[in-house]
């Protein structure tokens, strides 16, 4: 993985793939490369490592033409290098062709097929074009019956975009697992992994379903199965907005994103209460889960965090058991369920590989489920049986801070509206729309303290290898979350316990000047939270305390406006968030597109 883009007919082809690549740079990226040739059969192919600007500075005048396919790639087969960055090409250079997933059959497919081939790096994806190329050149299929063939003996998780540079007319396009959509423009058409590559050109979009394979050509999309037989499919317009997409007078997304959660909350508001302070969740989705004995939410990174973040919320108000599962582990190893289990699929993206793994046999065992993600039309959430939209606009940084709290306020609209379906006092007692409100305050609150948490970070964090985060209860939840925001994005060895965890055995790594960051909210185990403090400072380390203003004391760093406790993690992660920010920024790094990061992890 990590990028596609291509288009056919239009003579401004390089420029639309720069721009394409430049649009998917947040998604994280080691290396690129675009590949543009014209009618005349002129071609040109240009691979670098590093930004897109080093790409673009590669570019001559030469590299131009009416067609072509571009990539960024984030590293699963060899380093970073020229000759591992896509696009690839066969072994007499006649196709050419970028790739995102993995091809779990690659060495096989090198030894029993391509053993005396040379080859210039070390990426599954050549193996792939070499495959074809001896399928046309050695045994005389046509184009598209060598990648037939091709496809049939690869397995794994790919979306491929080929061209023939005898035929330059054509781009040859198949997916499976991983993300691919075409673009429709006037006259000319695109090929992209995410529909933001490609909306300066067209708002106007076809999805391609796994083991589909599409001919397009500037004036056509033909697709099929992998038999031949023929699909149609209308487009759908996709809800993006250019505006929504730059970052304005910010000079990180991050930051912009970290602003804008007050909007998300209002809005969410919006889209899941009416004017008199009801419910408009689905009936059918509220219906699901009340007949479920189990609720399980499965998810990845961040996403996981937010759902330990609204499991208690869950719980109370649905009364119905909460249990997480990590999707990477339970695409291979499902768990005994319930008799009667409600799956809740989180992703940003949508587009989540490892829980799309876990989707699919969901899908198998004929079980209800829903995807809470940012991006409609995703794969998540076309495959799952309902879907609610967290609507908080892209999330560009890779490090994903909006999305997650939108994750844990859109759970809050499902659960208050399954609590009262049921008739549960506790669903009723609930305001959400008043507490939701009050927590976009807090919010907005917390932002307005930027200079001093970027004071504190100067003071703790900027020189430091290693931090903690430590909490109870639903603390401990965002504990969980402020560590991985600290450690993806600044590099600090950084991991959140549950405080009275620490003197089980992570006590012993606490020594002099070694941060440790206190979240306090909840009163019934607050005092216990200040023991633990207490504990790491008599072994020298240096404290920042993070606490909610009902709990707070005069010396404590950080105060927190009150929310209710259902809320809390939303209301408590922000000033993790900008620490993480701030650390990151001051040791001069760039916060958007940390180190060895992708942002939409579309392989397993």
């Amino acid at each position: 993985m990590c990028g596609i883009v291509g288009v056919i007919g239009n003579r401004n082809a390089t420029d639309i793939l720069m721009q394409g690549l430049e649009k998917l740079e947040y998604r994280g990226y080691d290396s690129a490369g675009i590949f543009v040739t014209n009618e005349a059969g002129k071609s040109k192919l240009v691979k670098s490592v590093g930004r897109i600007e080093d790409l673009r500075d590669k570019l001559g005048i030469d590299v131009s033409g009416t067609a072509g396919i571009g990539h960024t790639r984030w590293a699963t087969h060899g380093k970073p290098s020229v000759e591992n960055a896509h696009p690839h090409t066969s072994a007499s250079e006649r196709f050419v062709l970028v790739h995102n997933g993995v091809i779990e059959n690659f060495r096989e497919i090198q030894a029993e097929y391509l053993s005396t081939d040379d080859f210039k790096g070390q990426t599954d994806t050549e193996i792939a074009v070499h495959l074809i190329g001896k399928f046309v050149e050695e045994d005389g299929l046509s184009v598209l019956e060598a990648f037939k063939k091709a496809l049939s003996i690869i397995e794994g998780s790919y979306a491929f975009a080929l061209m023939d540079t005898e035929n330059p007319d054509m781009i040859y396009v198949a997916k499976n697992k991983s993300p691919l959509l075409i673009g429709l423009g006037e006259g000319y058409n695109m090929v992209c992994s995410d529909a933001m590559a490609m909306i300066r050109e067209t708002s106007e979009f076809m999805e391609i379903h796994d083991k589909e394979l599409v001919l397009v050509t500037k004036d056509n999309i033909a697709i099929t199965d992998y038999q031949g037989n023929p699909i149609n499919r209308a487009s759908y317009t996709a809800e993006l907005d250019l505006s929504d997409i730059g970052k304005g007078t910010y000079p990180f997304y991050m930051l912009k994103e970290i602003d804008e959660q007050p909007t998300v909350m209002r809005k969410l508001i919006t889209t899941y209460a009416n004017e008199d302070g009801s419910m408009k969740v689905a009936p059918e989705i509220v219906k699901a889960v009340q007949e479920a004995d189990r609720i399980y939410v499965i998810a990845a990174g961040t996403s996981y965090n937010a759902g330990f973040g609204a499991k208690m919320m869950l719980e109370a108000l649905t009364q119905t058991p909460v249990e997480l599962g990590v999707a990477s582990e339970w695409g291979y190893g499902m768990p005994l369920l319930s008799k009667k289990p409600f799956f809740i699929f989180l992703s940003q993206s949508g587009e989540t590989a490892d829980s799309r793994q876990v989707l699919v046999k969901v899908n198998e065992l004929g079980l209800p489920s829903l995807t809470v993600t940012n991006v409609p039309g995703s794969t998540l959430s076309r495959e799952a049986t309902y879907t609610m939209l967290i609507g908080a606009g892209p999330e560009i940084a890779v490090a994903s801070t909006k999305a997650y709290t939108g994750q844990i306020a859109t759970l809050a609209f499902l659960a208050k509206a399954v609590g009262e379906a049921d008739g549960l006092q506790a669903a009723y007692d609930f305001d959400l729309v008043k507490e939701l409100s009050l927590v976009a305050q807090s919010i907005e609150a917390t932002l307005s303290e930027k200079e001093m948490i970027a004071e504190l970070v100067k003071k703790l964090l900027l020189e430091t290898r290693n931090a903690f985060y430590i909490g109870r209860k639903q603390d401990y939840f965002v504990s969980m979350e402020a560590s991985l925001k600290l450690k993806e994005i600044s590099y600090v060895q950084c991991e959140g316990f549950a405080a009275g965890e620490l003197k089980h055995g992570t006590i012993s790594l606490i020594e002099k000047g070694v941060p440790v960051i206190a979240l306090l909210s909840d009163p019934t185990v607050a005092a216990h939270t200040r023991g633990n403090i207490m504990e790491v400072v008599a072994r020298g380390a240096s404290t920042i305390v993070i606490a909610e203003e009902s709990v707070s004391k005069p010396e404590d760093d950080i105060i927190v406006s009150n929310v209710h406790p259902y809320l809390s993690a939303i209301s408590m992660v922000i000033p993790t968030q900008i620490i993480a920010y701030e650390t990151s920024m001051q040791r001069g790094l760039d916060v958007d597109k940390p180190r060895n990061l992708a942002k939409a992890v579309t392989v397993e």
